[in-house]
């Protein structure tokens, strides 16, 4: 099957999830992704312990969603023969992805400013915490602060009066690296039809005040955005909002315009009798009425009296948007995402099999991408320098130097 960037190499000096992301997908489509790793390993791959799994190198279900397809050396590159290996590498490169900080980047002679005289037709790729300018531009830059919390979705998205929802790793990070490969594409598009090649930048913080732009915008006037975070119960739309159910589920509504649902709510709740009633439609009488609570805790009472199961056909008879609020398990599981193809289940050399997630952009004719586990820690080091040109001597010789690392296959 043909992929669209089969030919083309990109370099990765990376680690955690962000740009890991966007060589994921690059990968994915074909490229030759070749990740540059230090000998003690991405910090990723010991993740484990947060995430209830073991901690396997051979087993490890994150490093492969981030790292599948790719391969890997591990130089060195603050020891001369590491550094030239590098640079050999990127010769041959059409793309560097990078979230190494500024500051190291310029000491190694790495950033953007110092390569592109040497590689004009270069596309590099860089991703940040808060952006490269700025009184915060050095600040180490995790999803959690950068995104989650600079980027306000633990203050406005909680309950008013309780603390921020709990987060997890990878939310912000792979909504970033999908817009990070979005701007590598287009360089790359430019590089190879014009010769000229780009600086591509995005950061977690830039990533989430764009997320967030529809409510930013919504500040600039007194209102709902000025007053966040709110109770669900004093929503200014009463019905937009996750009911509980009898079997103690939650099932969320998608009702923006009240006055186009509110009729529709008030027949599968049972209560025909309002659906003309003045005190609560349309919605700006419910409002000047301060009716909203009623409202709320109308619906919410209902809802309680039914199912999940029970609700759905009620739901879907009148074409109101809902969906159950699954768990992790039960997405693992959704006969939607299956038959989208939203998965992988992947036999380890354990034995184990385990149910991975792809990436969610889709090729029609290239067919679904093969989903090879990531990379041991410097696993294809060797061959990958034999392309550049060197013997097996030299190679032996980085080796020992420890120039080059290559992770020892423990059940050899």
């Amino acid at each position: 099957m043909s992929k669209p960037l089969e030919g083309v190499r990109v370099v990765e000096l990376a680690t955690f999830i962000a740009a890991a992301t966007a060589g994921r997908f690059l990968a994915d489509l074909g490229a030759d992704v070749i990740k540059i790793e230090a000998p003690k390993g991405d910090p990723l791959r010991y993740t484990a312990p947060g995430e209830g799994r073991p901690l396997d190198m051979y087993e490890n279900t994150t490093w492969d969603l981030e790292n599948a397809n790719k391969r890997c050396i591990s130089l060195n590159t603050k020891s001369p023969e590491g550094k030239e290996a590098f640079f050999k590498l990127l010769d041959t490169a059409d793309v560097m992805i990078t979230n190494w900080r500024v500051q190291a980047l310029q000491r190694q002679g790495l950033d953007y400013e110092s390569l592109k005289e040497r590689y004009p037709k270069l596309v590099y790729a860089i991703c940040t915490g808060y952006g490269e300018y700025g009184p915060d531009k050095d600040l180490p830059g995790f999803d959690f602060t950068a995104f989650f919390a600079r980027g306000g979705y633990f203050d406005s998205l909680r309950q008013k009066g309780t603390v921020p929802f709990n987060a997890v790793p990878g939310l912000g990070d792979h909504n970033v690296g999908m817009n990070l490969a979005a701007g590598i594409l287009a360089a790359l598009y430019q590089a190879k039809t014009k010769g000229v090649g780009e600086k591509v930048e995005t950061s977690l913080f830039e990533s989430a005040v764009f997320n967030m732009g529809m409510m930013i915008q919504a500040s600039n006037y007194e209102g709902p955005a000025q007053h966040y975070p709110i109770n669900v119960r004093e929503n200014v739309n009463p019905i937009n909002a996750a009911w509980k159910t009898k079997d103690d589920r939650f099932i969320q509504l998608c009702t923006p315009d009240y006055n186009t649902y509110y009729k529709k709510i008030m027949t599968a709740i049972g209560r025909e009798d309002l659906t003309e009633s003045d005190r609560y439609f349309p919605i700006l009488s419910c409002q000047a009425n301060n009716a909203t609570t009623e409202v709320y805790d109308m619906v919410m009472a209902a809802f309680q009296e039914k199912t999940v199961e029970e609700w759905r056909p009620i739901l879907t008879e009148l074409d109101i948007p809902f969906s159950l609020c699954q768990s992790w398990s039960e997405i693992r599981n959704d006969k939607q995402a299956e038959a989208n193809d939203c998965f992988y289940d992947m036999t380890y050399s354990n034995g184990n099999t385990r149910r991975l997630v792809r990436l969610p952009v889709k090729f029609r004719e290239m067919g679904v991408p093969e989903y090879k586990a990531g990379p041991l820690i410097g696993e294809q080091g060797p061959e990958i320098l034999k392309e550049l040109g060197y013997d097996d001597a030299k190679i032996q010789q980085m080796q020992e130097s420890g120039a080059m690392f290559v992770w020892k296959d423990e059940r050899k």
